[in-house]
């Protein structure tokens, strides 16, 4: 059970990453502070504001490209995962069906070798049964020949 855990762990896809920092850290705005600093903070945002604007805008423009190219990637792998599968399963299917009709035929194929196997005790019983009367047939011959090798050979006078 441990090794089939192991296994399924192993065989996980990874973990998407997490856009939450990202997401939460694009507007990259700072509370101007209190006093000289701030004053000059305050100023310059003034002044660079056009540009901090932009910087913004592309920070949001990235945030929004990066969370649907990561959309985009889990959606394609489950579609892959999906299509995989599905193949997968059409084949497993197709070899159960193969399994399933060799195992028919190598039924077929005993009982067919069976009723040979009963075919040729059946003819050898037969052959054995006619044996002692083929044998009589034989030595009848047999005697038949001698004789008459007897009745042609040449007399002694």
């Amino acid at each position: 059970m441990a090794e089939r855990d192991e296994i399924a762990a192993a065989e996980a896809p990874p973990a998407l990453p997490d856009p939450g920092p990202v997401n939460a850290s694009w507007p990259a705005s700072a509370t101007p502070g209190r006093g000289l600093g701030g004053l000059v903070s305050r100023l310059l945002a003034r002044f660079l504001a056009p540009q901090l604007e932009a910087q913004r805008a592309f920070n949001a423009d990235q945030v929004r490209l990066d969370n649907a190219l990561l959309r985009h990637l889990d959606e394609r792998f489950a579609a892959t995962h999906r299509h995989y599968d599905g193949i997968l399963g059409g084949t497993g299917g197709r070899l159960d069906e193969v399994d399933e009709r060799h195992a028919e035929l190598a039924q077929e194929l005993v009982a067919h070798v069976h009723d040979l196997a009963r075919r040729i005790d059946l003819v050898l019983a037969e052959a054995d049964r006619g044996r002692p009367a083929l044998e009589l047939v034989i030595k009848d011959l047999q005697a038949r020949v001698a004789r008459l090798e007897d009745a042609l050979r040449p007399r002694e006078k």
